[in-house]
């Protein structure tokens, strides 16, 4: 968009709604897929640490959570004082985040979940913002840019994902908030409600840029295809995210919220006056052709319930989605096999639960998942109804 266009950007309120579950879902993933990720020291010797059913964590697993904390920090120019503080309070989690997240992708294979599509849908756009299109060189990209091997990378896309789903589905997919527990808290709070006019645009751009005149009529008619495209249904943030030549793409086309005065005037014009879904025709603007969308539109003065309806759910919900996540991983912890080396610490342990270590060279085979303990117990109990070899069930006279 150009220059007189766009002053300032702010997320919608869909994006804001979004925006709190994604950063709730991230406290979640041990290695978040947005922060950058570094090889493993291939000097430190591995060594297993923690047992979690089937699966295992191993000391580089917990480093290298800490390398990508240390980084994180370094990135926001964190001060030195507070530098080591946070690094400090963070470092201790990992371990316990690495549990929660085999716990839930755990959980997502055993409820036969399947993410393929979106695992699929997910690395392709990685690959169309890479601009790679040869697969050999975009999996070495991914290699050289995660420091892991392109399956290993995949793999913890997938966890990723169903992650999110099982807490979708098990979690935020159960919790339930009365309708008049929302609309008292509107009555009780409507000053916070309280509207200047605003608009919540997203936008397609298709360049004009070092085009002649023949590449100028072709980008218009590409123009007209998407305007007609999204008008008829498409979804616009999908359309965005793959033909718009604006650096929104890669927020799939969100400008964010406008006041009267920040527009361009013919533009302030257009989308000041229509309704919420409105897609314009193409614009012309000096670096090419502008489609926007009015994802919401704002009017001056107190907002009605049914405008805000969804705002004030999420103030009631997001409070209470952080202590319900937890509390069903608890809940997991209690029906795991659980094993923790006694130089680390879970430091979201369920209360009563044994997680004392055992060494492997005494931990018997059919010890070693949450699964084969319960057919071992079901086991024994079938033998005590099996009679000894020589002896009779029926009682004698």
């Amino acid at each position: 968009m150009c220059n007189r266009v766009l002053r300032g950007s702010r997320v919608s309120p869909e994006g804001r709604y979004n925006k709190g579950i994604m950063k709730l879902m991230g406290v979640l993933v041990a290695l978040s897929l947005s922060a950058p990720l570094f090889a493993a020291d291939i000097g430190l010797v591995e060594e297993i640490i923690a047992k979690v059913n089937g699966d295992i964590i191993t000391r580089s697993e917990v480093e290298r959570g800490k390398r990508q904390i240390e980084a994180e920090l370094k990135q926001k120019a964190v001060p030195a004082a507070e530098f080591t503080k946070q690094f400090d309070e963070r470092s201790k989690v990992v371990l316990s985040e690495r549990i929660d997240q085999l716990l839930l992708v755990q959980k997502g294979k055993e409820m036969g979940i399947n993410v393929d599509a979106e695992l699929s849908k997910y690395m392709s756009k990685i690959q169309l913002d890479s601009g790679i299109a040869d697969q050999e060189k975009f999996q070495a990209y991914i290699r050289e840019g995660s420091g892991q091997s392109y399956e290993d990378f995949r793999n913890q896309v997938r966890n990723d994902i169903l992650t999110r789903r099982v807490i979708n589905q098990e979690v935020s997919g159960r919790m339930a908030i009365p309708r008049a527990e929302i609309q008292k808290y509107y009555e009780d709070h409507k000053s916070e409600f309280i509207r200047q006019e605003q608009v919540f645009l997203s936008e397609i751009l298709v360049s004009t840029e070092g085009k002649d005149e023949k590449g100028i009529a072709a980008a218009e008619v590409k123009a007209k295809a998407l305007s007609t495209r999204a008008k008829k249904g498409e979804k616009f943030n999908e359309l965005a995210r793959d033909n718009s030549d604006a650096a929104t793409n890669k927020q799939m086309g969100q400008l964010g919220a406008f006041k009267r005065g920040e527009l361009d005037k013919k533009i302030e014009d257009i989308v000041f006056k229509e309704d919420r879904g409105f897609v314009t025709d193409p614009i012309r603007i000096a670096n090419g052709f502008l489609i926007l969308k009015l994802e919401e539109r704002f009017k001056e003065g107190q907002a009605p319930f049914e405008e805000v309806e969804n705002e004030v759910m999420e103030k009631l919900y997001m409070p209470r989605m952080q202590p319900a996540v937890r509390e069903y991983l608890t809940k997991l912890r209690q029906e795991a096999f659980l094993e923790i080396k006694s130089d680390y610490v879970d430091v979201y342990a369920a209360p009563g639960k044994v997680t004392a270590w055992t060494d492997p060279a005494q931990l018997k085979p059919e010890t070693t998942t949450k699964e084969e303990i319960a057919m071992r117990k079901r086991k024994k109990r079938v033998l005590g109804l099996v009679p000894i070899p020589g002896t009779s069930s029926v009682p004698k006279k």
